[in-house]
Order: C-alpha cells, then sequence, then structure tokens
C-alpha cells in the first residue's frame, strides 16, 4: 500500500477529463506519453518534449504501472478511433487532393516542380 503522500500525488498528477486519463493542469494526455513510450523514446526526452516537471512524469509513470489494465484498454480504444478519423478524413478528402494535384505549379515555381518530379522519379516514387 502507497503513503497517503505518494497517493495524493497520483491523484493531483492524473485526472479524467472529456479527453480521458489527462496530466493534470495541461493538455496532455498520458496516451500521448504512452505513444512515445511505446516506441522506446527516452524518458528525459518524452518528459522535455512535453515540458514535463520530474513530479509530473513520475505521476504518468506510477499511474500506468498501478493501472495498466486499465490505461491498455483506453489506450487501445484511443488508437482505434483515431484510425476511424483517419480513415474518414481520408476519403473525405480524397477528390479534393485528387483534384489539388492535377493543378499545374503556381507561376514562378514551375522549376521547383520539375526538380521535385524528378527527384521523386529517381526515388521511384508515383
Amino acid at each position: 500500500m502507497r503513503s497517503p503522500e505518494v497517493q495524493n500525488v497520483l491523484n493531483q498528477t492524473i485526472v479524467r477529463t472529456e479527453r480521458g486519463l489527462t496530466i493534470a493542469g495541461t493538455r496532455i494526455t498520458i496516451y500521448q506519453v504512452m505513444d512515445y513510450l511505446n516506441a522506446d523514446q527516452p524518458i528525459p526526452q518524452i518528459k522535455e518534449m512535453f515540458r514535463l516537471s520530474d513530479e509530473q512524469m513520475n505521476g504518468v509513470l506510477e499511474y500506468i504501472a498501478q493501472h495498466p489494465q486499465q490505461v491498455d484498454d483506453e489506450y487501445q480504444g484511443v488508437l482505434q478511433q483515431a484510425e476511424a478519423s483517419r480513415v474518414y478524413w481520408e476519403e473525405r478528402n480524397r477528390e479534393r487532393f485528387q483534384t489539388i494535384c492535377k493543378l499545374p505549379p503556381s507561376p514562378g515555381k514551375e522549376a521547383l516542380y520539375e526538380r521535385l518530379k524528378q527527384r521523386k522519379s529517381e526515388l521511384g516514387m508515383p
């Protein structure tokens, strides 16, 4: 059992909002932090990227360690929702992107587009 001081810090560090489990006082969800943890990014780098204090980062790690199944279940739900959103917007904008791709280069940028086309060809890109 954790001491009351440690439990109090955890309760103050992670809060549930409409966005899910969030670091108190920020808009950063623990799911965002988990993306980087799952990609094996160093903790100091994650901390710096999100501008988290030692207390906040330790609170996130402690919360994940204390509630692994709950956090993982919610994280999987967030990933599924993000994928569904990506597919929706990709499909919704497909025609627009195709139209944009067919537009001629902006005046004065023809040489730039030609270099880009050549480089893409060299890389085997469409």
